[in-house]
């Protein structure tokens, strides 16, 4: 009887470990040389260029020579906020959602303290209000981890959700593992080489219609660049939800494959995916944020109010991205700031 419940203590305090947050409970694994089960067609893409264990991608662009460079772009000191307001209003992918509830219960248990005065604790009457919020990380301005989406059960690097996945989230690849983000930011406008305010969804973006931009902005574009594409579509963000969420205009993979090629550090789109919806090919959903994360290491950033870029005429600043290190978690809300 004393063996079996010091079993079932043993179990309970394990569980209790694995729920809890990281820990040795579980056995690691990599299962990286076994490259069997890939989709029929595919080829591993592992290792990647940054080496077999890297967690960080095409970040590992942006060098400190290139960091200095980017801050000497700054002329003015003005800066333009490129995140949007997140609400329960705000639009999201279906099965996302993020809501936030008030925390009165402070303004009630403070009157309880021994040591409370008139509606408050102490002489001073202090009180104070928090909020409760629930929902996912892929809703409004984020930043993508790279382990956000996979190939089958694979991730970057090769690495398979047997040897990375915790009930606390993902054991590499989680966005405490990513840096600040600073670097030369390039404003790319597709809306103004196609002289509309919003490109149609679905349009492809192609790497003619970037040359012609950078060619347009007096631009070119460099290794390490953080390459934001203003579509026009963030303009429906709050305006026509409805729409904004029934597809978007993107980045092709030829282009994103080009961009890649040229070492860029991050794509940012002001659309709430990065890639055409629908796809280039209808039977391969998402091509381009899969190939991104999975095969090139490629961040990404959505819902970008790249507007204020433009209405102010800006292409080439100082971005500078800091998030929330919430362990294991595939993405963070994020407010990038151009400076200029």
């Amino acid at each position: 009887m004393r063996a079996a419940a010091i079993g079932l203590l043993g179990l309970l305090a394990a569980a209790s470990v694995q729920a809890d947050g990281p820990s040795s409970a579980f056995r690691s694994s990599d299962s990286r040389a076994d490259r069997a089960g890939l989709p029929a067609g595919e080829q591993p893409w592992w290792p990647s260029r940054y080496g077999a264990d890297d967690q960080i991608g095409t970040l590992n662009e942006l060098t400190a020579d290139r960091v200095v460079a980017a801050v000497r772009l700054v002329r003015q000191g003005r800066t333009v906020d490129l995140g949007r307001v997140l609400d329960d209003a705000a639009p999201a992918f279906p099965g996302r959602y993020w809501h936030q509830t008030v925390d009165l219960a402070p303004l009630i248990t403070n009157l309880r303290r021994v040591d409370a005065y008139g509606k408050g604790w102490g002489l001073n009457e202090i009180n104070w209000i928090t909020e409760i919020q629930v929902g996912t990380f892929q809703v409004g301005t984020q930043l993508d981890s790279i382990g956000h989406i996979q190939i089958g059960d694979r991730f970057y690097n090769g690495w398979r959700a047997v040897d990375i996945v915790e009930p606390w989230g993902l054991n590499r690849f989680g966005v405490e593992t990513i840096p600040p983000i600073v670097g030369r930011g390039l404003l790319v406008d597709i809306a103004a080489v196609k002289n509309v305010e919003r490109l149609d969804k679905g349009y492809a973006i192609t790497v003619a219609d970037v040359e012609q931009a950078l060619q347009r902005q007096g631009a070119a574009l460099a290794a390490g660049d953080i390459v934001l594409i203003h579509t026009g579509w963030g303009g429906l963000w709050g305006r026509d939800n409805a729409l904004f969420l029934s597809g978007e205009p993107g980045p092709g993979l030829d282009l994103i494959t080009w961009l890649n090629d040229r070492r860029v550090a991050a794509v940012g789109t002001d659309s709430w995916s990065i890639g055409p919806v629908p796809g280039e090919d209808p039977r391969r959903p998402f091509l381009v944020p899969q190939t991104m994360y999975v095969k090139f290491g490629l961040f990404g950033f959505e819902n970008l109010a790249t507007e204020r870029l433009i209405e102010r005429g800006v292409s080439e600043f100082l971005f500078v991205n800091t998030h929330g290190r919430t362990r294991g978690s595939t993405a963070a809300f994020v407010a990038p700031v151009a400076i200029y």
